[in-house]
């Protein structure tokens, strides 16, 4: 039977072929019909159409789904990448309330790293500062000034040119005017500012006798989804609670992301249900890559993170992992095998452009002007 239950098959010496009415449905009950002469079938009996004639009904099937139309605008190709094998790391590090020991040790992490092979470097969301709204306004820092104004940013800047490696800087409090902002920093080999991502989706939760945050009681949301082209490819920024937002992960693979890096520091609750959960359905959804950094687990903090670190892999698998302490974990990206997955799993040919359609308003308006 073919899925469905719309027709059998039946094996038989000698079968003849009848053209369907066009007038009718290719499921109509007579659409197609074939008479067996085995003496056994004395009555003509339904029967599958022609492999040739299935692809070409497949083919236009697909046609009139619209996939194109699945997202507005069209979806971009994936670029080719400017490298198609190298090393990450993801540098789950120890933060306590010195800021100053917190920047020497992500530098020394990050200079590991670099000896390691590491072409990219991840770092936690909030590793200059404990995550606390108390003590975001006190670690802030405002990054567009840079030297003295921004210390954390400053060493990421100097080390990436160093070490000619491109570091995605986790996140840190940025302050900007009035307003604070959870922000991270995406550093080219050439030490340049290639782009910075403000956290969009603010962490605003309240789950009764476990955990009870409001990011909004001193942060400022992000307007601006932040997609950059480096020496490793074509990245998409999230910074956490950004990555329970399927829409942005689609949007990022729209515009032709190889890989999607989330600094997060999912806690208790939330981590040991949701974080592997999210990075493999974002991985898997998009058919691309996805990296994501905690900060280590300290048990006495107030806020208390979840750690695992990980890298997921273009079909959802977990690539590299650890724990809760503190760990540099090196793993290698390969991105020949995203286009190995879609062509196994042909999903962007077969979105349903016809029911339903992701806008992306930013590029929208950026083609309409």
């Amino acid at each position: 039977m073919r899925a469905g239950g719309i027709a059998f098959v039946f094996s038989c010496s000698s079968l003849a072929h009848h053209r369907p009415n066009p007038n009718k449905s290719l499921f109509s009950s007579s659409s197609f019909i074939s008479t067996c002469r085995n003496p056994i079938f004395s009555n003509p009996i339904r029967r599958n159409p022609p492999l040739k004639r299935s692809i070409s009904a497949t083919v236009m099937a697909s046609a009139a789904y619209k996939p194109e139309e699945a997202r507005l605008p069209p979806a971009l190709p994936l670029p080719p990448p400017p490298i198609s094998k190298f090393k990450i790391a993801l540098c789950q590090l120890s933060v306590t309330a010195d800021k100053e020991r917190n920047i020497a040790h992500a530098r020394k992490a990050i200079e590991e790293a670099a000896e390691k092979g590491a072409q990219l470097v991840l770092l936690p969301e909030i590793w200059n500062s404990p995550y606390s709204n108390d003590s975001f306004p006190v670690y802030a820092e405002d990054i567009d000034a840079g030297g003295d104004a921004s210390p954390s940013s400053s060493m990421l800047s100097e080390v990436a040119s160093r070490l000619k490696i491109t570091i995605v800087g986790g996140s840190i409090p940025e302050r900007s005017g009035d307003r604070l902002y959870n922000t991270c920093c995406v550093f080219g080999t050439d030490g340049k500012l290639k782009a910075k991502h403000r956290k969009i989706h603010l962490f605003d939760i309240d789950i009764p006798g476990k955990i009870t945050f409001k990011e909004s009681k001193t942060l400022t949301a992000g307007e601006t989804p932040t997609i950059v082209d480096t020496d490793v490819g074509r990245i998409g920024i999230g910074i956490c609670y950004d990555i329970r937002f399927q829409e942005l992960a689609m949007l990022y693979g729209a515009r032709g992301a190889h890989l999607l890096c989330y600094p997060g520091a999912f806690n208790m609750t939330t981590g040991p249900l949701h974080w592997e959960l999210l990075q493999r359905a974002r991985a898997a959804d998009n058919q691309l890559y996805v990296a994501t950094c905690s900060p280590a687990r300290d048990a006495g903090a107030g806020y208390v993170a979840w750690g695992h670190s990980t890298l997921i892999g273009p079909f959802g698998e977990v690539l590299a992992t650890t724990e809760h302490d503190e760990a540099i974990v090196i793993a290698e990206i390969n991105y020949s095998v995203i286009e190995l997955r879609r062509s196994s799993l042909p999903i962007v040919q077969q979105r349903r452009g016809d029911l339903y359609q992701l806008v992306d308003v930013q590029r929208l308006k950026a083609e309409s002007h």
